[in-house]
């Protein structure tokens, strides 16, 4: 992160952990009701950009109560993390009742505890805006990406409308009650991580939600 920058420059909103953990397990049981539909078809995208997963080592960070998990082809190596444990209690659940073979774990995604260049792609979906650090956490993905690898970034950004991104940071301080800022500077926060996307694009309906690719360099010695 540049010098004198803080998380909060990003977003007129600030998080705390603790406080996100209590509003996701307020959230944990009308979660796939509330968020699951009307944000699946960026979900779905996400994972279909993947292309050929079978074999491939992917770490989703925020699976949340899982509802990426059933969309990964047969035979992928899927580890997910999430800070909430009402909400990994939730994805268990499903693994249980689908039938699937992730690896979970409650974790920050701030400080991923997993070795530099473990994962051929690191994925979050719908996170980067309930993390109290989105710079830290780019990092560390990065950081756990190997070499050529790939990172995939799921997320409402702030509009370039002037109008709308107005609006967006004035909800902002409210959206934040419900579980997410409204407002994250995306083009501030990609070059505070020293990060430029491959390619962006726009998913959902309404078309308000951004996919952002990213190809993971060689780590330096």
């Amino acid at each position: 992160m540049s010098a004198g920058k803080s998380p909060q420059d990003l977003s007129v909103a600030e998080v705390e952990n603790d406080v996100m953990a209590r509003v996701y397990a307020n959230l944990s049981a009308i979660y796939d009701l509330a968020f699951g539909p009307v944000l699946q078809g960026g979900r779905r995208r996400a994972v279909a950009v993947m292309g050929e997963t079978a074999g491939q080592r992917i770490l989703e960070v925020g699976v949340g109560t899982g509802l990426n998990l059933s969309l990964y082809q047969a035979g992928t190596d899927v580890t997910g993390i999430d800070y909430s444990s009402e909400m990994l209690d939730r994805a268990e659940a499903r693994v249980a009742r689908e039938g699937l073979r992730p690896r979970l774990f409650q974790m920050d995604a701030a400080d991923l505890r997993f070795p530099d260049g473990s994962f051929d792609i690191v994925y979050a979906p719908y996170v980067i805006s309930v993390v109290p650090d989105p710079v830290k956490v780019l990092a560390e993905m990065q950081r756990v990406c190997r070499p050529g690898g790939r990172l995939i970034v799921l997320n409402h950004f702030r509009s370039a409308s002037p109008l709308l991104s107005r609006v967006e940071q004035w909800m902002s301080p409210f959206t934040v009650r419900i579980g997410f800022k409204a407002d994250v500077d995306m083009t501030a926060l990609f070059a505070r991580a020293a990060l430029v996307p491959d390619w962006t694009e726009k998913v959902n309906r309404p078309r308000i939600w951004t996919l952002a690719h990213y190809t993971c360099p060689p780590h330096s010695e």
